[in-house]
Parts: structure tokens; C-alpha cells; sequence
């Protein structure tokens, strides 16, 4: 055959194959340009009053999370291997309650169907135990949906002693260790001869008047009780006839675990009915009752906490002054370091574990230890009780030393009285844990 008829045969063919290769060339450029389809979030589950008598409650702790949520994705997100752009985002998921427990129960059933393998509960001991036993079923009965529950706020001891779970991780102290820690400020006051007890007629408020009949014939045997009682949840509007019973006993003091709502009314109606003694409180410096009890709360009202906005030092005062920013509102002003300490922890244990898969992140869980702005905690593996400092706090004039913050923008802000380190608020657990 004739050379150069080969070579341009051969030439012609090249070329036609150049020509069909450039789609393919432009295809593959423009394809590789494109950028990496994003990577699906890692779903969080508020289950909480919403709705009702405590929605102020829950608004309150939505925001809380949220910020922590934003801090983290803003940050990049939860760093995994295998996955596009190596992290995923948290996403925040409200589920109303409305202050029920089997509404609590359809709201995980809800939360589950979309996805979420994390759920976040604290304003209820009660709905706590219903969540914790559902998810104790559910991961027994279907291990390819096992679920985490991480619990800010849900104080009765119980859920850490007897009635434990792999699946339960508690972010707060427990009320044993805030009664505890009330009565370290108790001590101090010896001209305090008679008491007055008062809470809420669930799991919750019956363990604190419970621990505190115990501590105070422990520590301070010589106080008296002359009142001991209990009172529907959320359905008390009109607290002056407890008033009147707490003044006519001749108390000095009130010690309650009061929160919400069932708080704010009781010291409203104590302070109009005349009642001059001190409030003992676990939640007393927040959520409106500040601004309820006004001028008569001056040095009469306790409170007990994980932190305090009036902590003196300048990483306290920056992650106050943080939070503000983002909710400058008044009436938002409500902000706690645990559950920011909470979702720190979540992050850490998942970024360990490797995938957000519910048996590798418990047990990473298990091991957390965590610090946020000059704040540390660490999980006790045995019950799954955080383990962090607690601080007591008076109520005081803002401008007052020590106070240089107030509350909800009601002039009134907390000094901080006590401080109680990690090692001397933890108490002993009566939990036998069962692990998958």
C-alpha cells in the first residue's frame, strides 16, 4: 500500500478520535469543577415544652443549643473521615412536647422516623424516665436504630443510681449535688432556725425535699422544718394561699427546686404577701423571678448553678458577653455553660468515634472531657453523671461588687458566694450499667 495514503489514513483517524474525545474531555473539566454535593447533617432531636405552661422554659434552651450548634458548624462542623469537604453539619430539630409525656413519646417516634439519632431533654425528670425507658426498648428491639439520649437539665438522681442506662448521658448535676450544695451556704447562717419546704408533686421536686430532710438533719440539725409539702405541676395560678401558710409558719427560709413558671408566681406571691425570709433555690436566677421578687430579694434569694454570668474572670465574662450578642433581647437572657459544654462533648465523642453511629459514640461519650471558655467537665463513665464545678450565687443591685451583670435587664444579677470544685460536688452512684 501506498505510504503516504497510510499516513493520512491514519492521520484522519486520530483526528476523528481527538474529535469524539472532546465532549468527554469538557465533560469530565466541567465535572470536576462542580463541587462536592454537601454532606448530610448529623440530625439533633429537641424533644421539649414548646407549648403550655413552661414554653418560656423551652424557647430558652432552644436558643441555648442553637448557639452551640451555630459554634460548631461555624467552626466547619463535626470533622469525619470519608465524607465530602471531611465533616458534616449539626442540624437542630424542634419537637414540641407541650409539657407531656406521651405527647414526649410521639415526638420520638416523630424524631426518629426523620432520622435523628440524638435526642436532647432536660425540663422534665418525669418525660427524662418515659425517654430513657422508650430508647432503652427501642435500641433493644432495633439495633439498626439506636438512639442517644443527652439529658441538660433532668435532675432526679435516680437517673443515674437505679435507674441508669448506657443510652443516658446527664449534662447537669443531679439534685442530690445541688441540695448539697445549698447547704454549704445554709451552714453559714446560724441565725437560721426554721425552714420551709416546698416543690413540685413529680420525681423531681419529691427528691429534692427528700435530700434536703436529709441534709438539713445532717448538717444542720438544729433547723427546724415547719413546712413540708408539695403542690401540682404547672397548674398553679395563684400561689397566696402557699404564701400565706410559708409566713404563717414563722419560716425564715424557703428551699425549693421550683423551676419556671411554678417558681416566678411562688416568690412573686410571697414577696406581696410580705415574706421577708431567704428563698434556697436551684433555678432562682433566671427565668423572671428576679424581677418578680424586686428590691425584697436583695441578699434573700440562693441560688445554685454550674456557672453564674458574674463569674470573675475575663474567659467567663467573654462567653457571657458572646452569648448577649447573639440574643441581645432581655428576655432572652438566659444562658447556661452546660449545654454549651454538652454539644462539645457530642462533637468530640463523634469526631473519636469516627461516624455518628449510636454504640461507638456512647462509649466515646463515656470518656468526654471538655473545656469552653476557661470551663471544664468530664463524663463519669460508672453512671454517665457530668462531673463540673457548681457555684452558688446571691442576688444583689447590679453595680454592686461582684454584680456586674444583671438578669433579663431587671437590675438584678447574682454574686457569686461559692464555688464548689468538680471533686467535692461529686457524690458516690448506686448505678449497675448494662453496656451492649
Amino acid at each position: 500500500m501506498n505510504p503516504p495514503f497510510i499516513w493520512r489514513r491514519e492521520a484522519l483517524k486520530f483526528a476523528a478520535l481527538a474529535l469524539c474525545a472532546r465532549p468527554f474531555a469538557a465533560l469530565a473539566q466541567a465535572t470536576s469543577s462542580v463541587p462536592a454535593a454537601p454532606s448530610a447533617p448529623i440530625r439533633l432531636a429537641l424533644i421539649e415544652s414548646l407549648s403550655g405552661p413552661f414554653a418560656n422554659t423551652g424557647e430558652a434552651v432552644f436558643r441555648n443549643l442553637l448557639w452551640a450548634v451555630e459554634r460548631v458548624n461555624a467552626r466547619g462542623g463535626v470533622k469525619l473521615p470519608g465524607v465530602p469537604g471531611g465533616a458534616r453539619p449539626l442540624q437542630l430539630d424542634r419537637y414540641d412536647s407541650k409539657g407531656q409525656n406521651e405527647e414526649a413519646l410521639s415526638a420520638l417516634r416523630a424524631a426518629m422516623d426523620d432520622g435523628a439519632r440524638i435526642v436532647l431533654q432536660g425540663n422534665s425528670s418525669a418525660t427524662a424516665a418515659a425517654l430513657v425507658d422508650a430508647i432503652d426498648k427501642n435500641n433493644e428491639r432495633d439495633p439498626s436504630r439506636r438512639m442517644i439520649f443527652l439529658n441538660y437539665a433532668a435532675v432526679d438522681p435516680a437517673l443515674t443510681n437505679e435507674r441508669c442506662s448506657f443510652w443516658h448521658f446527664r449534662f447537669d448535676a443531679h439534685a442530690d449535688m445541688r441540695v448539697a450544695a445549698l447547704m454549704d451556704a445554709v451552714k453559714d447562717d446560724a441565725s437560721l432556725k426554721r425552714v420551709y419546704l416546698i416543690g413540685q408533686d413529680y420525681s423531681f421536686g419529691q427528691a429534692v425535699l427528700r435530700e434536703s430532710r436529709r441534709q438539713l438533719g445532717a448538717q444542720r440539725p438544729d433547723v427546724q422544718i415547719v413546712g413540708d409539702e408539695l403542690h401540682p405541676m404547672g397548674k398553679v395560678k395563684d400561689f397566696a394561699p402557699y404564701a400565706t401558710k410559708i409566713i404563717a409558719s414563722g419560716a425564715q427560709a424557703v428551699v425549693t427546686g421550683n423551676w419556671g413558671n411554678d417558681l416566678t408566681l411562688l416568690v412573686k406571691a410571697a414577696r406581696e404577701a410580705g415574706f421577708n425570709g431567704t428563698f434556697y433555690t436551684f433555678y432562682g436566677n433566671a427565668l423572671g423571678a428576679p424581677a418578680a421578687i424586686g428590691d425584697a430579694g436583695i441578699g434573700r434569694v440562693i441560688a445554685v448553678a454550674d456557672w453564674l454570668p458574674n463569674v470573675q474572670t475575663a474567659q467567663s465574662e467573654a462567653f457571657y458577653r458572646a452569648f448577649r450578642a447573639r440574643f441581645p433581647k432581655p428576655a432572652d437572657d438566659y444562658v447556661h455553660m452546660r449545654l454549651q459544654l454538652m454539644i462539645e462533648a457530642l462533637v468530640q465523642a463523634i469526631e473519636r468515634a469516627g461516624n455518628a453511629d449510636a454504640v461507638p459514640v456512647a462509649r466515646a461519650l463515656e470518656q468526654a472531657d471538655v473545656s469552653l471558655y476557661g470551663q471544664r467537665g468530664r463524663m463519669r463513665a460508672a453512671d454517665h453523671q457530668f462531673q463540673q464545678q457548681l457555684v452558688v450565687g446571691v442576688m444583689d443591685r447590679k453595680g454592686r461588687p461582684g454584680v456586674q451583670f444583671d438578669v433579663e435587664g431587671s437590675g438584678y444579677g447574682f454574686r457569686v458566694v461559692k464555688t464548689i470544685a468538680p471533686e467535692r460536688a461529686e457524690l458516690p452512684t448506686s448505678c449497675k450499667m448494662k453496656r451492649p
